[in-house]
């Protein structure tokens, strides 16, 4: 149990110079966090344990690499490669969520009602794509809490755990992230509907 005593970065420090049993100390130390990290942002065990398995593998190869210079804050930066697979699985996951505007009106609801031609298909597939790209331009606190709302469908009482905020600041990032995105829809002139639909 001694090795137990040993820190996240003297271990990492070992594990650079080739002690693979460091790693693995590291790993049985935070293993079960992690999870946990992954489990409530994806909801899926299976899903949760392969989600583990690449965030340990990204890590091995961070360190292995010399990329790695969190010095003392082993977990942390851990934790958020796992977060950051997580989200990203949603990503590819789910491309289509209903993404309702702080004025009422819903992205591309228009959409949604149109005969699904191999057309219309394609415009709504630009559309997604271009609305993707233009969440990963919004500050990293709005686009955190956009995709964990409309993308992985979490509350905000789960959002506000997840990210270590209050639910009011959750909500108040929200409402930015959804003021900008319109901002910038207008500005590529991105069609949205403007009816306002309720809550």
């Amino acid at each position: 149990m001694e090795k137990y005593r040993i820190s996240d970065s003297k271990l990492v420090s070992l594990y650079k110079l080739g002690n693979e049993e460091a790693f693995e100390t590291l790993l049985h130390r935070h293993k079960s966090r992690i999870y946990t990290t992954i489990y409530l942002i994806v909801k899926d065990h299976y899903i949760a344990e392969d989600l583990l398995q690449e965030t340990f593998v990204k890590a091995i190869n961070t360190i292995k690499g010399g990329r790695y210079n969190e010095e003392g804050k082993f977990l942390p930066w851990i934790t958020r490669i796992a977060h950051n697979l997580s989200i990203d699985y949603f990503r590819k996951e789910k491309r289509y969520p209903t993404m309702i505007l702080e004025d009422g009106s819903k992205v591309f609801n228009t959409l949604e009602f149109a005969e699904e031609s191999v057309e219309t298909d394609q415009i709504k597939r630009d559309t997604y794509s271009k609305v993707r790209d233009l969440i990963q331009e919004l500050p990293e606190s709005q686009k955190e809490v956009l995709i964990m709302r409309h993308y992985m469908e979490m509350s905000f009482q789960e959002i506000a755990e997840q990210t270590g905020v209050s639910i009011n600041t959750a909500l108040g990032r929200m409402r930015y992230a959804l003021i900008n995105l319109r901002k910038k829809m207008k500005q590529y002139n991105i069609a949205y509907d403007q009816n306002i639909y309720p809550g």
